[in-house]
Formats: structure tokens, C-alpha cells, sequence
């Protein structure tokens, strides 16, 4: 398929990029920078690496002048929308409203320049903390501003598509970690392991959905290769490990030990505080063997790659 991508900068996207450029899609992906133009490391690899996957296209954004244009030149099998407003996404404060604004981004007049050039299929990435995905406690609420944010802009799309006849997939994304993410919860054990030190988690009561990446980005290729053109709405939502929060960083541990060969010694604070839902994970299970993929082997990437940037970071 011919596919038009947005978001390829992001640590998910760059990860689908690489599956559906394996697959044997033709990709072209949004940039807003060049690499050199981001200010973070792990960025400025994703995009530097995505950029020899697919066709790079950078100084755009969806549903601007030249989105629009791009989308003229036609051809186009399947537009995948992985772009979100994340500024901030962890702010009580996060402009949820604004940023349903910016994805949705002339939105009607997208769809009617995708239909012009007959493009009639749109993948849309969701989140697991959108009120009413996934499962979990407290009656699914938005987890977040940001979650508030995602369901609104699922909810304009699926709107849209129904009312002009696209074929509308949603795919689901639980807690993604691997290679090349930011720094974030499975970064900061990796960092601290490698550093001789013990490493903690300080919410080992909440039940949570990690999923290695590269299954997650599998999942995503098989899923848009087999997205329908005819009109209605698919969804799916992977399920990872879906544990305590303690319980992955235990598994997480024993995975690195004989890999790092160090000690990886863990901590597991006793939760008194519970200002999040307890309970929010995925609920689809993925075919790893059909996917052709290995467990083992994502462990062994991601231990390779935190090895070597820690030995470049020892260099500097």
C-alpha cells in the first residue's frame, strides 16, 4: 500500500514506521523538523533512522496547506493519523480542548481531499486512558486531560468517517517501552542498573498494560495491511503484560540480570496514595507466532541498546 503517516518523530511512530516499511508499505511520514531541528537525542535517532524507512516529509502537519497538497498528489491507499498533541501531557493543566483542535485540523476538508484522490481508509491511533477504552476500574473514565483529549478527537473522527463513508480503524495503545523511548519509567531502572544502583518503584499497586514496543508495532502493520476500504469502524487494542506495576518491574529486573549481567536490585515502595485508577489495561490478544514475534529477542534489543548508549554516554 501507498501510505500517508503522520507523527513519525514520536517513539511509537517511528516503531511503526519501521514495521510497515518491512512489510512492504511505501510509506511517507511527517516530520515538523529535520532531525537536526529537535532538541532531544532519543528524537532526533528516530527521526534520523525513520527517515532512510520511508519517504520524510518534514515541515508539515495534518490538516495544513501542505497536508493538503501532499494529499493532492494521490495514490494514497491509507492515511495512518498517529499525530497528537502531547505538550504537557501529564499537566493537570494539559489544553485538552486546544489539542483536539490541532488533531482534528481541518479535518472535513482532509476527508474530502482523500475522497477526491479516492483514498477511503484512516487509521487512527487511540489511547487506553480515553474514557471508555480498555478495562479497568472506576467506570473507565478519561485517566487525564490528555485522555479527555484523545477520546474527543476519536469521536470527531468516527463522526466524519461514518458521515462521508471512510473505512475507520482505531488502534488502541496501552504503555509502550523499548528502544529509543524517552526517558521514562523503564529508562530510569535501565539507567539506574547500569549504574551499580538499585532502582524503585514508587506505585507497585497499580495495574498497568506494558507492552514491548516492537510487538505493539507488529500488531500495527498486520492491523493497517488489513484495514477494509468499505465504510465502518474496527478497532483494536493490544494487551501486553498487563500486571502490577510491581509485578513489571520484578519481571523487568530478572529479564536484564542475565543480560546486564549485574545485580538489577529492586525496591518496591509500599502505595498508600491512589489519585489515578487503579486498573487500565488492553484486552486484545495479538497472535505473537503469526507476527513472527520473539520475546526473547525484543528483551535481548532492548538490552543491547541501553548497553550501548550507556557505554557512548561513559565515553563522552
Amino acid at each position: 500500500m501507498k501510505i500517508l503517516f503522520t507523527g513519525g518523530s514520536s517513539f511509537t511512530g517511528y516503531w511503526f514506521l519501521r514495521e510497515l516499511a518491512a512489510a512492504g508499505h511505501e510509506v511517507a511520514a511527517l516530520f515538523r523538523k529535520s532531525a537536526a531541528g529537535y532538541d532531544d537525542s532519543p528524537r532526533r535517532q528516530r527521526v534520523a533512522i525513520a527517515s532512510g524507512l520511508c519517504r520524510p516529509v518534514h515541515g508539515c502537519s495534518f490538516g495544513d496547506d501542505a497536508f493538503l497538497s501532499l494529499v493532492a498528489e494521490g495514490g494514497w491507499d491509507l492515511l495512518c493519523h498517529h499525530a497528537a498533541d502531547v505538550t504537557n501531557y501529564k499537566s493537570p493543566d494539559f489544553d485538552a480542548i486546544g489539542a483536539v483542535k490541532n488533531n482534528t485540523h481541518n479535518l472535513p476538508k482532509v476527508l474530502r481531499a482523500l475522497a477526491d484522490v479516492g483514498c477511503r481508509r484512516i487509521l487512527l491511533t487511540g489511547s487506553v486512558f480515553e474514557g471508555g477504552e480498555g478495562a479497568g476500574s472506576q467506570g473507565l473514565p478519561n485517566f487525564s486531560p490528555y485522555g479527555l483529549s484523545k477520546a474527543l478527537t476519536a469521536q470527531a473522527f468516527q463522526f466524519y468517517a461514518q458521515r462521508d463513508g471512510f473505512g475507520l480503524g482505531k488502534f488502541v495503545i496501552p504503555n509502550p517501552f523499548g528502544p529509543y523511548e524517552e526517558p521514562r519509567f523503564t529508562g530510569y531502572l535501565m539507567k539506574n542498573w547500569l549504574a551499580g544502583k538499585e532502582a524503585s518503584c514508587s506505585q507497585p499497586s497499580y495495574v498497568r498494560d506494558n507492552i514491548h514496543v516492537s510487538l505493539l508495532a507488529k500488531a500495527y502493520a498486520d492491523f493497517a495491511g488489513r484495514l477494509p476500504a468499505a465504510p465502518g469502524f474496527t478497532r483494536l487494542g493490544p494487551i501486553g503484560y498487563a500486571e502490577s506495576q510491581g509485578a513489571f518491574t520484578v519481571r523487568m529486573a530478572q529479564e536484564m540480570r542475565p543480560r546486564l549481567k549485574l545485580p538489577c536490585a529492586v525496591t518496591l515502595a509500599k502505595q498508600a496514595e491512589f489519585p489515578e485508577p487503579r486498573v487500565r489495561v488492553n484486552t486484545d490478544i495479538v497472535d505473537v507466532d503469526a507476527l513472527g514475534w520473539d520475546d526473547a529477542g525484543a528483551w535481548d534489543e532492548m538490552a543491547d541498546y541501553y548497553l550501548k548508549a550507556h557505554a557512548e554516554a561513559g565515553a563522552r
